[in-house]
């Protein structure tokens, strides 16, 4: 963790106990960490990100409290917890992350926050890639290896977001079990909602030949996503599966030159992350730019309340996006 992450979560911590302090109405839920509920016997939950968030509020139903910490459109790599996160995790029974390195943040937060209660890695069971694609290539990769960086976009894929939401079945079940039925009904309801959602993406690049499957995006965050539905990853904007990285000038124009060899016919946006230096490239190996509304989600969903506010509404879109794109 960087020097002035630690630093200002810290100096969060800090002001978070303030604020606790000046809660002392009589709530045992501001008492710090292990509460089981909210208001009305909820169970209280911190969900990290959109995504996990949507699952958590698909599985759990009336019967939890979401507290969701990133925001639609916040880059999750570089995020930074405030004292209204840390006073949440302080307060909830169950904190639910995505897992695979993508919150490097959350460790330290729940530490500060003096939480006693159960932390859901939805990522457990999923087969995980590898850093990020070779060029050109697609195809799983697996490894067993600790200390290697893995893909931490698990969920564009919905099969792994199945694996995700039944994990966090279990997690909900186990803290409370007066509403497991429930939330075992919720979740065959939703896992089969993600089957349409597979089923659908596969019918839709069916019709589009294999040669011309090409994604050039903002950075390296649709791995299972291009695996899943085998297409070609011709290469990122920013050369990494984190969003700090950048291009050098040799790397710039080996990925101008690569698209024009390809034949590749758009950079794809992404909704959390400006679009200037992919129509900095774009302008370079002439070919379009798809962003604005047309961005795509990639680390984010969309904003609360529209269709892509939702995981299922923000695959559909990136799927039809692309597939436009790409001509189909």
């Amino acid at each position: 963790m960087k020097h002035g992450q630690r630093t200002f979560i810290a100096a969060a911590a800090a002001a978070a106990l303030v604020l606790l302090g000046g809660c002392g109405s009589g709530d045992d839920n501001a008492a710090g960490g292990g509460s089981d509920a909210s208001p009305g016997n909820k169970l209280a939950v911190v969900a990290t990100t959109p995504e996990v968030a949507d699952f958590v509020r698909n599985i759990g139903g009336n019967d939890v409290t979401v507290t969701q910490i990133i925001k639609p459109n916040v880059d999750p790599h570089d995020y930074e917890p405030t004292p209204a996160d840390i006073q949440a995790i302080s307060n909830a029974a169950i904190v639910v992350k995505s897992g695979v390195g993508l919150e490097k943040w959350l460790d330290q937060t729940i530490e500060s926050a003096g939480f006693k209660g159960s932390v859901v890695d939805s990522s457990q069971g999923v087969a995980l890639r590898e850093g990020g694609h070779e060029e050109g290539e697609s195809g799983q990769e697996e490894s067993e290896h600790e200390g290697e960086e893995h893909d931490p976009h698990i969920w564009h894929n919905p099969l792994n977001a199945k694996t995700m939401v039944a994990n966090i079945e279990k997690g909900l079940a186990a803290a409370d079990p007066a509403h497991a039925a429930a939330f075992a009904g919720n979740l065959k309801n939703y896992s089969a909602q993600l089957d349409k959602l597979d089923a659908d993406n596969e019918a839709a690049f069916a019709k589009i030949p294999a040669d011309q499957r090409k994604l050039v995006t903002n950075h390296d965050a649709f791995g299972y996503y291009i695996d899943r539905y085998k297409l070609q990853f011709v290469g990122s904007v920013i050369p990494s599966l984190d969003t700090s990285a950048e291009l050098s000038a040799q790397q710039l124009n080996d990925l101008v030159a690569k698209i024009k060899a390809t034949g590749t016919k758009a950079i794809f946006a992404e909704s959390s992350l400006p679009p200037k230096s992919a129509e900095a490239i774009a302008n370079q190996a002439g070919v379009k730019v798809i962003s604005g509304e047309d961005a795509l989600f990639g680390d984010s969903l969309g904003a609360e309340g529209t269709p892509e506010g939702t995981y299922l509404g923000a695959e559909q879109h990136n799927t039809q996006v692309i597939v436009a794109g790409l001509g189909g």
